[in-house]
């Protein structure tokens, strides 16, 4: 995807849930009386405002898009108007305030939960989480994995495809617990596999830790694409066939068909085919090319490559709309408890920083998940707006968890903190949330130019 495209993805997501967020605060201040005077999405000079409604608000949009703001009518900011002061912020008690400041997080659980409800009443295809040899020493050959293994279950819960095993396991693999992995062949026959966990160092639990507990996705020999004017194409292989042995010797996955083919440069092959109900012996003779000073043989095909082959390796499961509430909820409320568990661990050492991802790595997902496809880009989308909303609600001062934390000292000491506190918050909140960003930017650049 190029960058055009990347940066319209990532802007039009950043957007969004900007929006959302302060739309909640907007939306609860209202209700409450509180008068509003500018509503912002961006910082900075304006690109664009406008004043709207009876009380004039003024919409804007900032220069500079990485968050936004609801400027609401009080005393602490500009002298207010006698007739006015019963819609001012400060004057209201502290359960508003509370409220209004608590709004725009739970904006964001929200519009996730929409979000989510969208794609369970559609069905989300992934990939059928069938397991490929695992490499020696791994966790998963200690646990005796085989090679079509269909894992149906992580620990109590049922799982469909590989992106629930990776989701469930992340659970167990942050408290480096052994979990019980339910499995069955193509007969059906289940069996349980135990998967020690606790081998596991920060450092391993990153987007790839499935590989580095040495569970593989499993991929047939299945053509997803054929290069126009190739050998492949030529010699009459189409999307979709699937090579079973190559002559007559049997060929289970992708990487052993790559193999044989790269070492046959000019040599004439028969590939047994099988093609819907058809059984074919097709002859190709790999094309010579020379790669870092090895000449190998290229038929010009790739391989099934996401949730598009045969049916066995590939799902999409759909819900009614009401089930799809209770099951967006669910969603939603697990992965904000995880993610809370993951900054706690991040805390401690147990999980690298490595994973604290900022606006470069956003952006770049954003623009992976947009080429994907509008159901892989509402899945980003409700991930981030559960991480916004969970960021938001921490204890740190300048974020609306820090207002509320003010505001729980309040409720207990029975009248508002001192303008010391809030003048002192104020800076340390600042430190700290520059400090992360700097973090955050330089986990992107280490990202983008090591490739990690």
């Amino acid at each position: 995807m190029n960058i055009v495209s990347t940066a319209i993805a990532f802007v039009v997501a950043l957007g969004l849930l900007i929006v959302f967020h302060e739309l909640g605060h907007y939306l609860v201040a209202r209700l409450c009386g509180v008068k509003v005077l500018r509503f912002s999405v961006g910082f900075g000079a304006p690109l664009w405002q406008r004043k709207l409604g009876r009380d004039g608000t003024e919409w804007a949009i900032g220069a500079f898009p990485l968050g936004g703001y609801v400027k609401m009518l009080d005393e602490r900011e500009a002298a207010v108007a006698p007739s006015e002061l019963h819609r001012a912020f400060n004057r209201q008690n502290v359960w508003r305030r509370s409220a209004i400041v608590a709004a725009g997080p739970i904006a964001n659980f929200l519009l996730a939960i929409a979000l989510y409800w969208v794609l369970f009443v559609h069905g989300m295809p992934g990939l059928r989480p069938v397991v490929d040899a695992p490499p020696a020493g791994s966790a998963a050959a200690a646990a005796r994995f085989e090679t079509g293994d269909i894992i149906t279950r992580v620990g109590a819960t049922r799982v469909d495809t590989w992106q629930d095993v990776r989701w469930q396991l992340l659970k167990h693999a942050i408290k480096r617990d052994s979990v019980s992995v339910e499995v069955e062949d193509d007969a059906g026959a289940k069996a349980q596999r135990t998967l020690d966990l606790g081998g596991l160092d920060a450092d391993d639990l990153d987007a790839d830790f499935l590989r580095a507990i040495g569970l593989g996705r499993y991929q047939p020999a299945l053509i997803g694409m054929v290069e126009p004017g190739s050998v492949a194409d030529r010699a009459g292989l189409r999307a979709g066939d699937q090579i079973v042995g190559i002559d007559e010797v049997t060929v289970t996955r992708w990487s052993d068909f790559v193999s044989v083919i790269r070492e046959k440069p000019g040599v004439a092959v028969v590939l047994q085919v099988v093609r819907g109900a058809e059984d074919l012996d097709i002859t190709v003779t790999p094309a010579p090319k020379d790669e870092a000073g090895k000449t190998i043989g290229r038929i010009g095909v790739g391989p099934i490559d996401g949730p598009s082959g045969l049916q066995r390796y590939t799902i999409r499961g759909g819900v009614s709309p009401l089930e799809a509430i209770g099951a967006a909820a669910r969603e939603t409320l697990d992965k904000s408890v995880f993610t809370l568990q993951m900054l706690w661990e991040m805390i401690f050492g147990r999980v690298s920083p490595k994973n604290l991802s900022g606006p470069l790595t956003i952006a770049d997902y954003a623009g992976q998940s947009a080429q994907l496809g509008w159901i892989y880009y509402l899945q980003f989308l409700a991930v981030i707006s559960i991480s916004l909303g969970v960021l938001n609600l921490l204890p740190v001062p300048l974020l609306d968890g820090g207002h509320l934390m003010y505001y729980f000292a309040e409720i207990l000491k029975g009248s508002p903190v001192s303008e010391r506190t809030l003048e002192m918050g104020q800076r340390v909140g600042m430190i700290v949330l520059f400090g992360l960003m700097a973090f955050a930017i330089y986990n992107d650049i280490n990202r983008l130019v090591g490739g990690s």
